[in-house]
């Protein structure tokens, strides 16, 4: 076995092996509850002016361009907010920006694909096993998922969000993602499965927020989304050896996100007739629509 593999099944299994019945303190709780207010305020700022909308678009003008060549050549651009992860009592909040380019889609067409909850786990498989539209009313959402982690064992938690959409003009929209309830499910899958209660599980996830931005741009639709999430503490002594293992869990879930969307949008393109602008009105539009109502128009292939 080689010595990362190695390493990897030794952080595993102790992690694994750590007793369950790790409570969250009320301290953990209100530290990352502040953390999500001052999150939040930033984040409201940016989605109301169209030239801070993302993080890219506050870039300057040459850096912005460079992350823009590496989109467009297919990249998934991940990087950390402030110094993530960031240590609370009894506990760890792990924040990661992810930003990917759709080609020739709108976001309608986003929109609906990242709406359709009740086929989530089949775009989003295997990191999502099960998933489903709870309540909608207007644009706010209720959704459970069952997520799935394996790396050596698995870990797999039953998680509920209250999902909010909104939109600053038709080219820039956004959506908040609360988690309201997460359980990690022992015996997932067989007969005697069931979710442990609360304070008697191993704090591989309490929490999950995810604030996506969706901006059309010339080529495609810029996406951009924020996990923000609470784990317990790493045990004394064990930072050398877990530390690295628990840090790279989120950021390897955002970019299999992200990656997942753009494929699923993808197959969805692959389908479809091309998608143009009408210049007159500025509304994205079928080719086809031009037979029967010719205008001027800028494609977006």
């Amino acid at each position: 076995m080689p010595r990362s593999s190695f390493v990897i099944f030794r952080v595993v299994l102790l992690l694994s092996l750590l007793p369950p019945g790790y409570a969250q303190e009320k301290r953990t709780t209100e530290a990352f509850d502040k953390y999500i207010a001052d999150a939040e305020a930033r984040l409201n700022q940016a989605r109301s002016k169209p030239n801070m909308f993302t993080r890219i678009d506050s870039l300057p003008t040459g850096e912005r361009q460079k992350v823009m060549s590496r989109l467009r050549a297919g990249e998934v651009v991940i990087d950390k907010q402030g110094k993530t992860p960031t240590e609370i009592p009894s506990g760890l909040i792990h924040d990661w920006v992810g930003t990917v380019l759709i080609p020739r889609v709108t976001i309608p067409q986003v929109l609906s694909l990242i709406q359709d909850y009740d086929h989530s786990s089949r775009n989003y498989s295997p990191d999502v096993q099960q998933s489903r539209l709870v309540s909608r009313n207007g644009d706010d959402f209720k959704v459970f998922m069952r997520l799935r982690k394996h790396k050596v064992v698995t870990v797999v938690l039953d998680t509920e969000y209250s999902v909010h959409y909104a939109r600053l003009d038709a080219s820039h929209q956004y959506s908040l993602s609360r988690s309201t309830r997460v359980s990690e499910i022992a015996d997932a899958g067989a007969p005697k499965e069931h979710a442990l209660a609360e304070g008697h599980d191993h704090g591989f996830m309490w929490r999950l927020n995810s604030y996506w931005a969706f901006e059309q741009v010339e080529d495609g639709v810029l996406i951009e989304c924020e996990a923000i999430s609470l784990t317990r503490d790493i045990p004394t002594g064990l930072g050398w050896m877990i530390g690295p293992f628990v840090n790279s869990i989120p950021r390897e879930s955002l970019q299999f996100t992200l990656d997942a969307t753009r494929k699923a949008l993808n197959r969805q393109v692959a389908h479809k007739r091309p998608v143009i602008l009408c210049a007159p009105c500025g509304e994205w539009v079928c080719s086809s629509w031009l037979t029967l109502f010719p205008v001027a128009v800028s494609p977006l292939l």
